[in-house]
């Protein structure tokens, strides 16, 4: 009797199957400080540096910088690492940082920020403009943030009284890992209903913002211009000579592009020309 070879193994070896997502962009996934709030990214660096003060070692404004992004707390755990940092730590008390440190400082950290959320809460101008023709194209609006919910609170009434009401917001204390951890992201597509992740847009300011959305298998933007990078008030921004406004705004891209980040704009009032172009790119059967 003639048999046939079992095929079944083989063909399933040899052919993948893939579902592609041509429709449009439904979610854009903003960040708060430094992309649509605080420009210059004060409020929580000021307040680092105020914590750190307060324990007897002293920190510097790019230090307390260096980490932006992340849940304070594990912000705070990253400056304590820095070796530097370490080293004036040990001369200070003695001996070496250690956990309990670290969420001392957390806990007088948490009142501090909400304190200064509402003087550094002026919406970075465009921001409201842009999220008003996301949501005339039908886009839903979620947001994520290194800030706990207590603090992101008072960012939320004063964006409101100015115009800016995200559809969610997640904050890092509400999920099981902040940045780069991709929950704060996946938590909003799923309190927005919306999927796959490959029709949300995540934009925000620094690398750990890029980190996130890759992770969460999103498009991304990278802003250069108003963020913790440049770390420069508006005023004093635009009071800069072109020049050496051109020379902090490169270097900022470059870090975001060297990121991964798939588009980088000066700012959030440049980001519709990229999500016409991301459409089209979907349009196209594309990926992030």
């Amino acid at each position: 009797m003639n048999s046939q070879p079992h095929t079944e193994g083989a063909l399933s070896a040899r052919f993948t199957f893939r579902r592609e997502y041509r429709g449009p962009i439904q979610a854009v996934i903003l960040d708060w400080a430094g992309t649509t709030q605080d420009f210059g990214v004060f409020a929580p660096a000021v307040v680092f540096v105020d914590v750190f003060q307060r324990w007897g070692v002293p920190i510097s404004m790019s230090e307390a910088r260096a980490p932006m992004g992340l849940f304070k707390l594990d912000h705070i755990r990253e400056i304590t690492k820095m070796p530097a940092v370490a080293a004036r730590w040990r001369e200070a008390k003695g001996r070496d940082v250690t956990e309990d440190d670290v969420r001392e400082m957390f806990v007088a950290f948490a009142p501090l920020q909400i304190a200064a959320m509402a003087k550094y809460a002026t919406l970075i101008p465009g921001t409201k403009d842009a999220v008003d023709e996301m949501k005339r194209r039908g886009y839903k609006i979620g947001s994520t943030t290194g800030f706990m919910r207590s603090a992101a609170e008072i960012a939320l009434v004063e964006a409101a009284k100015q115009g800016y009401v995200p559809d969610s917001t997640v904050c890092a204390d509400e999920v099981p890992a902040g940045r780069p951890a991709p929950w704060m992201v996946l938590r909003n597509l799923e309190n927005l209903g919306v999927y796959p992740p490959c029709s949300a847009v995540k934009i925000g300011d620094t690398k750990i913002d890029i980190d996130e959305g890759i992770n969460a298998g999103c498009w991304t933007i990278g802003l250069s211009a108003a963020g913790n990078y440049v770390a420069l008030s508006r005023e004093d921004f635009l009071a800069l000579p072109y020049e050496k406004r051109r020379d902090l705004v490169l270097k900022s891209d470059d870090m975001l592009r060297r990121q991964g980040a798939h588009y980088v704009v000066e700012s959030i009032a440049d980001v519709m020309p990229v999500l016409d172009d991301i459409e089209r790119r979907l349009a196209n059967g594309e990926q992030p």
